[in-house]
């Protein structure tokens, strides 16, 4: 494996993004001197950053958890438990991300969003089980400080004690996924530097994709014209679940959105299912999930299909080792 090809940590990160913008500021000073002369500078490399955040695998912990019957903050608490507490995901000292779907200018009862109490709960564990800090962000869809105010999710997260990062235009860094789509792009720099990733998507339904799980949130990582990745949305899917492998993944299904989605608004397309799904392979909880509220196969979900082939899970559910919780 080639070193561009390893996984870093954070430290390694922050030392090539560094290195990056050394070379972004001396291809501007070389583009003046150039231009004197007519001649086009070259751009500078983007960064090759992969973020393979995964914890190791444990036999004594279920790789999925299903928990239903409380409240968003019991739910994450017993899933979290269920898969060996958040000691096994965050180390102290840690700078943890976690990553809701904020993407809409929605409140809590429409689900369009990741439930607040869901993403201040993950907090509140991540700060128990020493994290440093932890950072609250996501690349939405309407307008970023709405979406927070509207959502809940800002308020929450910093009731918990969480700092939330809004997407301006200065926290983006290019960097080179090397995907089959998905090649140099901006992307929201807490992903490339955080030590420890959870994934915090809601469970709802998609107009292009059918569903969007845990694999289609990480789109809210990306900067640029995303609407460019429609046309091949589902190797864009995969490519995003290579680039960044989470630490842990909770999907939100205590309200799901059947019809509707993404956008929602209707709150008759809502259901009140009280659930939450939790592990550490994101290609079977979507998997499960897809099946259990919409009926769907991997076969209708190709994106789920292509990460299966390149190794990042397993659609066959049935077959990871799981545990069911009742509240």
């Amino acid at each position: 494996m080639a070193p561009a090809d390893k996984p870093v940590s954070r430290r390694e990160a922050v030392m090539r993004l560094g290195m990056l913008s050394g070379l972004a500021a001396g291809a501007a000073g070389t583009g003046i001197w150039l231009r004197r002369r007519s001649r086009k500078p070259e751009e500078p490399a983007a960064a090759v950053v992969s973020r393979d955040l995964r914890v190791p695998p444990d036999p004594a912990y279920p790789e999925v958890v299903v928990v239903s019957g409380g409240e968003p903050a019991d739910l994450v608490r017993a899933a979290v438990e269920a898969l060996g507490g958040m000691k096994r995901f965050v180390a102290p000292g840690d700078v943890v991300v976690l990553k809701p779907n904020a993407a809409w200018d929605r409140i809590p009862e429409q689900a369009a969003d990741t439930n607040p109490e869901v993403v201040a709960e993950t907090a509140r564990l991540c700060f128990e089980a020493g994290a440093a800090e932890v950072v609250v962000t996501d690349v939405t869809c309407n307008e970023a400080r709405r979406c927070f105010q509207r959502s809940g999710i800002g308020a929450a997260a910093e009731a918990a004690g969480a700092k939330v990062v809004l997407p301006e235009d200065r926290l983006f860094r290019r960097a080179d996924l090397r995907g089959s789509v998905l090649g140099r792009w901006p992307v929201l720099e807490p992903f490339l530097t955080a030590d420890k990733v959870i994934n915090l998507p809601v469970a709802k339904h998609h107009s292009l994709t059918r569903v969007t799980l845990g694999l289609k949130n990480w789109y809210g990582i990306l900067g640029g014209q995303r609407r460019r990745l429609h046309q091949r949305i589902h190797e864009s899917i995969a490519d995003l679940a290579a680039f960044l492998q989470p630490t842990l993944t909770l999907i939100d299904a205590y309200r799901v959105m059947l019809r509707g989605g993404p956008t929602g608004g209707n709150v008759e397309n809502v259901a009140m299912e009280k659930t939450l799904f939790g592990g550490t392979d994101p290609v079977a909880l979507d998997a499960r999930v897809a099946r259990t509220y919409w009926g769907l196969e991997a076969a209708h979900l190709p994106f789920l299909e292509i990460a299966e082939r390149r190794r990042l899970g397993r659609t066959d559910f049935e077959a990871v080792s799981t545990r069911v919780v009742t509240i």
